[in-house]
């Protein structure tokens, strides 16, 4: 698969925690916490496991950096 997105992160699935329409799922990526929601249908449809390798794929218009007074 070719993507233009630049903001590939590989990571392992630690943990899936299913509602009834949206699925949180945390990623290991390189020791640190990641949680994507996507829903159910979605996880289902890719086959997400624990243990299981993917790469996030981070798309997004603003990053807002904030410090302490």
């Amino acid at each position: 698969m070719k993507i233009s997105a630049r903001n590939q992160l590989p990571g392992r699935v630690t943990r899936i925690n299913e509602g009834a329409a949206i699925a949180n799922v945390e990623l290991d990526v390189n020791g640190l916490r990641l949680v994507a929601s996507i829903t159910v249908e979605a996880a289902r449809e890719l086959g997400l496991q624990e243990g299981g390798d993917v790469t996030a794929i981070i798309k997004a218009s603003d990053v807002i950096l904030a410090t302490a007074d």
